[in-house]
Order: C-alpha cells, then structure tokens, then sequence
C-alpha cells in the first residue's frame, strides 16, 4: 500500500455560515492523502494503474469552487467525488483549512479533516 500526497493546495472560494464570507470569500487551503495500492504502476511505469494526481487536483478544485456553509459539506463532497472516481483507493483523507476565518480575532485556519473509511464512503 501507498500513499499519495497532494499538499497546500490553494484555492479562493466563498464558504461560511456568514453571508459576507459567501459573498466576499477568503483564501483555502487543502491537503489530500490517498491510500491505493501501485504496485502494478511501479513496476510497469505505466499511468494508468495509480492515480493520476492532475485530476484529483480538478475533482477537488470542481467541489471547492461550489458554495456551502460548511467546511465540512465541502470535505464530504471531495471525499464522495475521489471515491467515485478512484474506487480502487483503499482510503482517502482531505483536510480543508479556512484561511483567517472571520471568528473576532487574530486566527491562522480553521480546518476541518475527515476520511472516506471513518464515513464509509464507497
């Protein structure tokens, strides 16, 4: 088994409970872990039998760039995404970080973090 890392992902969206952040929107962050066996891909150098980092890049940036009021909708909606796409990934992990979150005061992120086996996603 391996693990496949796509970190610091930046993205601006409009996400939060408040109706200024849905309208303004502010800075993301995201990293995503994916557990998949490739062994066939090491050994043929052949592309098609791992995962192909460029699209889960755009399956994330697609879910992303869709509003929700909760980080947590977002997480669940990229993890259901890479699962359907990616059925052979044996787990997928994403943590989603809200860049100086309106929270009054002087905060780096707020992150939620969540994988496909702990929600049973398949």
């Amino acid at each position: 088994m391996a693990e496949i890392k796509i970190e610091a992902m930046k993205f601006y969206a409009f996400h939060g409970c408040f109706d200024e952040e849905r309208v303004v929107g502010t800075h993301f962050e995201a990293d995503c872990t994916i557990e998949v066996n490739c062994n066939q891909a090491a050994q043929t150098d052949n592309l098609s039998y791992t995962i192909n980092y460029q699209e889960v890049y755009q399956l994330i940036k697609q879910e992303i760039e869709q509003s929700s009021a909760l980080l947590e909708n977002v997480a669940y909606r990229i993890l259901s995404s890479l699962k359907q796409h990616y059925s052979q990934a044996d787990n997928i992990t994403i943590e989603i970080k809200k860049l100086n979150p309106p929270l009054g005061g002087k905060i780096k992120s707020v992150s939620v973090k969540m994988n496909s086996k702990e929600l049973n996603i398949k």
